[in-house]
């Protein structure tokens, strides 16, 4: 069976993690999330698999190339122009990526399912295709129900009693939302919805393919259906997903790594003096990273591989991704560390090369330094800001 996997978009919702990494290779505990979602399809027997590429393209398609490592068969599509001599994304849209591949190959000839490359999920997929045989649907809808003040992020979605879709809004306000049933992302299309999706330029699923459904009232259906769905849209849905992992409230996933204490993992060739750590578990720790004596780490924490944290610094609740050095007058609580960015579990972030505070928090593949007096007086400013770095 054939799917898509959509992953063209340029994640401005999760910026500025997105400045460095396409939204669906932002990793959980290592792992990039669209990695879930191609072993999820290969255990439903779902094993030719598209994925439309734009944004930083590259990242995505090197990491996955042909998916014979997951038993799957891999093909990407790329949306965009070279300029110089250097590809420039130019997404076209949900259902535009569809249909260039389908105009390129006709490579969607049988029923196909279609995710978003931004979710963890737990999903049943076969069950959701053998409903939507059973409506003789050209499309369905995984759908969900969510508190009313967070409707405006989705596509709201009403349907009648036998699951025909009456009405689709695309990010309505919340006062305006028909419903707060919404769209998951998640859709099992047939051949036919190629009737709806005009080729040549950009064209959305949820703005401008499903009211066009409607609007026709063609068997359009939406199946509700309660599943693990851990939507990463927006910075802190990242950093309450991996406090959620850590914490064990994530279905089926398994911490990786050998577990050295009880609540703390690691990966290969990790030091730590365990005697003189600070440790509150549960705490991941990726491979080649160093954590000096004197340091505090309260869970749930996630340290990324190739990492250095300075004596005395203190990690609590938080997410430091690949190679941070973390100096020892650095206090990250309730945060994410991503390249030079400080990111609060709110979303606000902070630019440490911008603000020239990368000795504070920087690149630990360059060297530390000692800081300079000035730089101790900053630091001294900042302690009693209300900003806590």
């Amino acid at each position: 069976m054939k799917a898509m996997i959509l992953a063209a978009g340029k994640g401005t919702r999760v910026r500025p993690i997105t400045h460095l990494m396409p939204k669906p290779m932002i990793p959980i505990l290592e792992k990039p999330v669209m990695e879930f979602l191609v072993e999820l399809l290969r255990q439903h027997g779902v094993d030719r698999i598209m994925i439309n590429t734009s944004h930083l393209a590259d990242q995505i398609e090197s990491y996955f190339r042909d998916g014979h490592q997951w038993g799957v068969k891999i093909g990407f599509s790329f949306e965009g122009r070279f300029v110089n001599g250097q590809p420039v994304g130019e997404a076209l849209g949900s259902a535009g990526g569809l249909r260039k591949i389908q105009d390129f190959s006709g490579f969607f000839d049988e029923t196909f399912v279609v995710l978003c490359g931004d979710a963890l999920i737990d999903l049943d997929i076969s069950e959701v295709i053998r409903f939507h045989k059973s409506k003789r649907s050209i499309a369905t809808i995984v759908l969900r129900q969510v508190p009313w003040e967070e409707v405006s992020s989705y596509g709201v979605v009403v349907t009648d009693n036998n699951g025909l879709i009456t009405a689709f809004q695309e990010k309505p306000a919340q006062s305006e939302a028909l419903s707060n049933t919404i769209n998951t992302g998640i859709y099992v299309f047939e051949p036919d919805i190629f009737d709806f999706i005009p080729s040549g330029h950009a064209y959305d699923i949820g703005g401008d393919l499903f009211p066009s459904l409607v609007k026709a009232k063609v068997p359009f259906y939406g199946v509700v259906r309660d599943f693990q769905w851990v939507d990463i849209g927006k910075a802190p849905d990242l950093w309450l997903a991996i406090q959620k992992v850590l914490n064990d409230e994530i279905r089926g996933f398994q911490v990786p790594g050998e577990e050295i204490i009880p609540g703390v993992w690691t990966g290969l060739n990790v030091k730590i003096d365990l005697e003189n750590t600070r440790i509150s578990p549960p705490v991941y720790i990726g491979s080649s990273t160093e954590i000096s004596p004197g340091v505090t780490i309260v869970g749930p924490t996630s340290i990324g591989s190739g990492c250095f944290l300075s004596s005395g610094c203190v990690v609590e609740q938080s997410v430091i991704f690949d190679y941070t050095h973390l100096s020892s007058q650095a206090k990250v609580r309730k945060g994410m560390v991503c390249g030079p960015y400080w990111i609060t579990a709110d979303g606000d972030s902070i630019d440490m090369e911008s603000a020239q505070l990368s000795w504070l928090i920087g690149d630990s593949r360059s060297a530390a330094r000692e800081l300079k007096p000035e730089e101790d007086l900053i630091i001294q400013e900042l302690r009693q800001s209300e900003l806590e770095i």
